[in-house]
Order: structure tokens, then C-alpha cells, then sequence
């Protein structure tokens, strides 16, 4: 999969650590860390805050991941080989969290991520949940978010 870009270069020290550890976990395959590290930063702002389903979609982003990892590694136990149905739910709840934010949105360009998500419900139910799509030689890798420099006025 490559290296997934987000918006312009910048300085990224006006985001949260726990914002930019997810990208750092994610981006080392430790999905579940991801998920982990941003639910902190969710979970401190609380419902009533504007990034709340944002944040709510990165973490299921994540998700859906640790379960591709997690059959990917063990595809004949009992509990991982049926892993594909609740990757491809959160893959579903990440599309629909992350949808109602325009891009660019917190350093990062959503039409990428949500195109992430499609893809991996598209071939989860092309495959009939038969195949894994995820790959550890090559993974989704986002770059860092980072701070989108305003137009100059003139």
C-alpha cells in the first residue's frame, strides 16, 4: 500500500502527542496501540467535543486493522481466523465517523483515509470474507499530519 500523504508540510507541534503517536503507532504496525494512544486524546475531550466522532473514526480505523493483523498471524485459531466480519464493521463505523468532517481536516486529508476504509470493505466482501487484504510487507503508512500554511493575502 505505500506511503499515504496528507496536506502540506508544517510545523506539527500544535498537535496533541496522543494525536500524533497514533500516526506514529499506526505507521509501525502496532494498530492496536494506535487505537489505544488516540482513545486517550477521545476520551479526555469527551461527546460534546467537535473532533469527538473524528477521533472515534481514526481509533476504528485502527481497529479494523489489529483484526486483519491479528488473522493475518494466526488464520487457523478458533477466535482470529473470524476476524474479517468485525474488521469490515469497524471499516463501515470509521467511513461513516470520519464522513461528515471536510478535508483537510486536523493536519490530515480524510479522502485518503476514507478511501483506505472503502478499500478494505470492498475487498474483504469481494473476497467474501475468505481473503485477508492486509499485507505486513506492505502496509498503509500516513504521514504525520501537519499544519496546512494559509494563503498569503494580497
Amino acid at each position: 500500500m505505500g506511503t499515504l500523504g496528507v496536506s502540506a508540510s508544517g510545523d506539527a507541534s500544535i498537535f496533541d502527542p496522543c494525536y500524533l503517536g497514533y500516526f506514529e503507532c499506526f505507521n509501525t504496525q502496532r494498530y492496536y496501540e494506535a487505537h489505544d494512544v488516540l482513545e486517550h486524546l477521545w476520551l479526555k475531550d469527551g461527546k460534546e467535543a467537535p473532533d469527538y466522532a473524528f477521533y472515534k473514526g481514526l481509533i476504528q480505523l485502527a481497529g479494523g486493522f489489529v483484526h486483519l493483523k491479528l488473522q493475518h498471524e494466526k488464520p487457523e485459531h478458533p477466535k482470529h481466523r473470524r476476524r474479517l466480519h468485525p474488521a469490515r464493521r469497524l471499516f463501515l463505523l470509521s467511513v461513516e465517523n470520519l464522513s461528515p468532517y471536510t478535508s483537510p481536516h486536523r493536519g490530515i486529508d480524510l479522502e485518503i483515509f476514507l478511501a483506505l476504509a472503502r478499500s478494505m470493505i470492498a475487498q474483504i466482501e469481494q473476497n467474501e470474507f475468505q481473503i485477508n487484504p492486509w499485507n505486513p510487507s506492505n502496509p498503509p503508512i500516513f504521514t504525520p499530519p501537519s499544519v496546512i500554511p494559509l494563503p498569503e493575502a494580497h
